[in-house]
């Protein structure tokens, strides 16, 4: 077995205000609660929502409170995403922090979801990262799971799960289920599908395995899920199918 514990924290966040002490209180909730957690994801734009004016250059203020949050609790964490101004032009991006408050690196949005992200620009390369002594871990934002290829390109960059951030408020929220556990099963890897509540998103996230079977899905309030996978599952699929 390669166990790893994984946080999924499906939150209300609000376009309206800053979202970060109420993302670090139940954080730090979550973490009193379940110690043996190793990562957290949270949902996309969890820190300021779809929200272009709180865009800012990375590093900036709010990734640094994101490395805080990783560095107090020693856990990996997905930042969910945030408005990046880089260059003049604005990006929707992830960073993945590591236990030490180290940023690893940032994915920018490939497909941003118009005409709700009008003025975002894509991003335009894939990013995967290694846990040590555990596996590789991949990322995408909501609508780039709508093309499978970005999946496909993961999987065979050696991602074993794929980590997906989204701010889903819609009715095609039911069509994404299904794309998770198929996008789970056709590249036979974990999918953690992380989606907010109230204005944040109509909640319902999912994880799945790679067999496309669900391991657990949320509610549409707030859910703070703590998941055990095995990541041998993963590679004992894709060795015998």
């Amino acid at each position: 077995m390669t166990p790893f514990a994984i946080g999924g924290l499906q939150l209300t966040t609000s376009g309206l205000r800053d979202n970060l002490p109420y993302l670090q209180a139940k954080l730090d909730y979550f973490m009193y609660l379940f110690p043996w957690v190793q990562m957290v994801v949270f949902s996309e734009l969890a820190a300021y929502g779809p929200n272009p004016a709180k865009a800012e250059p990375l590093p900036g203020p709010a990734e640094r409170k994101f490395q805080e949050m990783a560095a107090k609790n020693k856990i990996w964490l997905v930042n969910g995403s945030l408005v990046e101004m880089l260059n003049g032009a604005k990006y929707n991006t992830l960073s993945v922090i590591d236990p030490t408050g180290k940023v690893v690196g940032r994915y920018r949005k490939m497909f941003p979801f118009l005409p709700y992200e009008e003025g975002i620009t894509c991003g335009d390369s894939y990013f995967v990262f290694d846990v040590p002594e555990v596996g590789r871990f991949g990322v995408s934002i909501c609508y780039d799971m709508w093309f499978p290829e970005t999946s496909r390109v993961l999987a065979s960059m050696g991602a074993e799960v794929i980590l997906h951030p989204t701010l889903t408020t819609t009715i095609d929220r039911d069509v994404e289920l299904s794309i998770v556990r198929a996008t789970a099963a056709t590249n036979q890897c974990f999918m953690i599908d992380i989606n907010g509540a109230g204005d944040g998103g109509n909640g319902r996230s999912i994880m799945c395995g790679p067999a496309g079977d669900i391991l657990h899905q949320f509610g549409a309030s707030e859910e703070l899920v703590p998941l055990e996978i095995d990541l041998d599952r993963a590679r004992r699929y894709r060795e015998v199918g």
